[in-house]
């Protein structure tokens, strides 16, 4: 069974004809990569989380109050959110632009007003962390603002590619083909 946050890497490794992505729907966002380790184990470990609160809220709910037992399940709840969420977060592209999504704010580029998008050497943050360290970042240069302004679509050390220098490398250049294609048009 296939699954769709794995397609991504699959497709791009089997593209014998040249094609930057082959997707047949370019109209829908896509991520041009798969979530890292540290992102999915992240998001695990707050499903472990959920899924002990949940138990407890049946407990609650059969020996105590319904009111502490609906308070465990809004928590259980908001803590899968959490999770997806978490899941969601990373670099997504479509014909439309560039969606950078976040854990609490999600914002849109389309490609009119992209005026580069490349791989720089600077110092990142380390898993999202104040701690930097040297790496490499995809950043954005776009029309209507100072390319200080705009934070890096990708890092060597973020959740996503964390010593995966090679995912890094593939996700990078299909986001840039992206940009380049859809920019000429």
């Amino acid at each position: 069974m296939p699954l769709p946050f794995l397609t991504a890497d699959r497709a791009f490794d089997d593209a014998a004809d040249g094609l930057a992505l082959p997707f047949d729907d370019r109209d829908r966002w896509r991520r041009p990569y798969r979530p890292g380790p540290w992102r999915v184990g992240a998001a695990a470990l707050v499903l472990l989380l959920a899924s002990y609160v949940l138990v407890a809220a049946v407990v609650i709910a059969l020996t105590g109050t319904l009111t502490a037992a609906a308070s465990c399940l809004a928590g259980a709840l908001a803590a899968i959110l959490c999770a997806l969420r978490l899941l969601r977060a990373g670099v997504w592209v479509s014909a439309r632009g560039l969606r950078r999504v976040g854990f609490f704010l999600t914002r849109t580029t389309s490609w009119e007003q992209v005026v580069a998008v490349r791989t720089v050497q600077q110092p990142v943050r380390w898993l999202g962390l104040p701690r930097t360290v040297q790496g490499q970042a995809l950043v954005l240069a776009r029309k209507d603002r100072a390319p200080e302004a705009v934070p890096p679509l990708l890092t060597t050390h973020n959740a996503d590619f964390l010593a995966r220098t090679e995912a890094f490398d593939r996700a990078a250049d299909a986001i840039e083909v992206w940009a380049d294609e859809y920019r000429r048009s």
